[in-house]
């Protein structure tokens, strides 16, 4: 099984069809029976993480109706299929709706998703819109594409999602991306700030969630390679040089090489803040410090006396 740490997805992204990237390994199919077992670990412990994701956080209730984002890259389909062996022994009924989103960028093989879809008896849409173009166009030269890609991506979807009345949206984000994005504001937006598994738009109009968020890359990667689900790699955001994601990535690569556990430890960190022990004033009422001491201290005092009296 891959590592987390030696992960990459150029590997995936340097074949050139689906065709070829399902042929460059055994099919699920031709495993043995050690091979056998190992999937089926891994995929229970997937399902088990994704599934205490949900219950964490909320995530899905009763008669909800989940949109399922599907990129076609190896976590929108993993996303998919765990959702869909989890719905059929749900303690709530909830029903799937795949979309994707097609950006109309060069070469993108339009037929791949639909055939999928087909095999999977899963209701889904193909939202065409030609943010594309709209990318290339504004975005300067030598600048990369991924800001204004996702805004415009994520204005398409949300939109959708009240066409078809989703009450949730549901992401592909594991736990690599959301540390990522962590030190990605960190160090380019000073701000303290990460992917959450489960939030409100800002218009209040959607409920994004993200069930991979306990999931490692890696683990993922292996599903999805054994699945043999037709990877379509991303000639727009995927094929950029030197992005700060990419940056970033390997440095907490590098990070568990020389540390192993390092990634897992600063997960819990995200899910374990201390508000007093940080620095923001809006988050933590530093200025009413002094009027709590004397509240303690009235306390403790009145404790006394009732401690004398009796």
């Amino acid at each position: 099984m891959q590592d987390a740490v030696t992960f990459d997805p150029r590997a995936v992204a340097d074949l050139d069809t689906p065709q070829q990237q399902r042929e460059a390994e055994p099919p699920l199919e031709q495993l043995d029976a050690k091979g056998r077992r190992e999937f089926n670990k891994l995929q229970k412990r997937l399902r088990r993480q994704v599934g205490n994701a949900i219950i964490d956080y909320g995530m899905i209730h009763e008669g909800d109706r989940v949109m399922v984002c599907l990129s076609g890259g190896k976590d929108s389909y993993s996303l998919l299929e765990i959702l869909r062996n989890l719905q059929r022994n749900a303690p709530v009924n909830f029903s799937l709706v795949a979309v994707n989103l097609d950006q109309k960028q060069p070469g993108f093989p339009e037929h791949v998703l639909p055939e999928y879809l087909e095999t999977t008896g899963v209701e889904y849409y193909i939202l065409e819109r030609d943010t594309y173009s709209v990318v290339k166009e504004k975005t300067p030269e030598g600048k990369t594409t991924c800001a204004l890609c996702s805004r415009l991506r994520r204005g398409s979807l949300y939109g959708f999602a009240e066409e078809i009345g989703a009450t949730k949206v549901a992401l592909g984000h594991h736990r690599e991306d959301i540390l990522e994005t962590l030190f990605l504001n960190m160090f380019y937006g000073g701000s303290l700030k990460a992917m959450p598994p489960k939030l409100l738009s800002d218009d209040g109009k959607n409920i994004v969630i993200r069930p991979l968020a306990y999931c490692r890359e890696a683990d993922i990667a292996e599903f999805a390679r054994l699945m043999a689900f037709p990877i379509i790699p991303c000639n727009l955001c995927g094929s950029q040089p030197n992005q700060q994601r990419q940056v970033v990535k390997e440095m907490l690569a590098e990070w568990e090489r020389k540390h192993p556990g390092r990634i897992e430890s600063m997960f819990k960190a995200v899910t374990n803040v201390a508000p007093s022990q940080l620095a923001d004033r809006e988050l933590f009422d530093f200025e009413g410090l002094e009027a709590k001491q004397v509240r303690l201290r009235e306390r403790r005092i009145d404790a006394l006396n009732v401690s004398n009296d009796s």
